[in-house]
């Protein structure tokens, strides 16, 4: 059978992937959550919108022939990645999971980290600071009950409801971001902390290098725990395993 993918996407690594899948002229479909407004174009068919849990990914699977389901959504969207294995695991379809080697303190950094957004928001119960952060707009409202701090929000669409700081600065903006310019954006506003979740990859590490640079503490937010999956690092592992992945589940 020729292989029919599923990519679930939401990330550079997804849409790099998704040239890849096209230009080697296989056949297949990404899906988007639908959590950003303007998702960026694909080569490929697209869908938005959840699939009712696992049993609707596994439903999904079976009712599209999918053979091969590729996970590239961010390291964060573990309901996701979790009812991606247990889905693959009920429909008997091969997964793998493209991800990001997670990031590693170097030598001048100063991080404290954290387990999950709770964590970091009461690592921010401290007197009023500067903070830069860098979370996306889906855990913003955890955050207020620390109204002492100025935040600075950048993300990828305009908030959809009224923010729950009384000072704040928001900048819409997608990377990848250079270390010279959050250098600036940290000078400009006077930055004092960093809170940043541990996604890896190279499109939003600027703000930490900018952070050592000039000395800034970072709250890092460690990534949630998944269930066992093969995992890939690159496109070229990826198209590999695709090429090869069938009876044997990939394993």
């Amino acid at each position: 059978m020729a292989p029919n993918l599923l990519v679930l996407g939401g990330t550079t690594e997804a849409t790099a992937l998704c040239r890849a899948v096209s230009a080697a002229g296989l056949r297949g479909t990404i899906s988007f959550a639908g959590r950003v407004a303007r998702p960026v174009r694909q080569p490929m068919p697209q869908r938005i919108g959840g699939f009712g849990g696992a049993a609707g990914l596994a439903t999904y699977l079976r009712d599209q022939r999918i053979t091969h389901v590729i996970d590239a959504t961010h390291p964060f969207a573990a309901q996701m990645s979790r009812n991606a294995v247990s889905a693959c695991d009920a429909a008997r379809v091969p997964l793998i999971a493209l991800t990001r080697a997670p990031w590693r303190a170097q030598p001048g950094d100063s991080w404290t980290h954290v387990p999950d957004i709770p964590g970091a928001v009461a690592a921010l119960d401290r007197p009023p600071a500067r903070v830069m952060l860098a979370i996306g707009r889906m855990h913003l409202a955890a955050f207020a009950p620390h109204p002492q701090h100025f935040y600075l929000l950048r993300l990828v669409d305009p908030p959809e409801a009224p923010l729950p700081f009384p000072d704040c600065h928001t900048l819409v903006n997608r990377g990848p971001f250079s270390e010279a310019g959050d250098l600036g954006l940290m000078r400009q506003h006077r930055i004092t902390h960093v809170v940043s979740k541990n996604a890896g990859g190279t499109g939003a590490y600027a703000k930490l290098a900018a952070a050592r640079a000039i000395g800034l503490p970072v709250i890092m937010i460690d990534r949630p725990a998944l269930p066992a999956r093969r995992e890939a690092h690159s496109i070229d592992e990826v198209m590999g395993w695709i090429a090869h992945a069938g009876t044997d589940l990939g394993v």
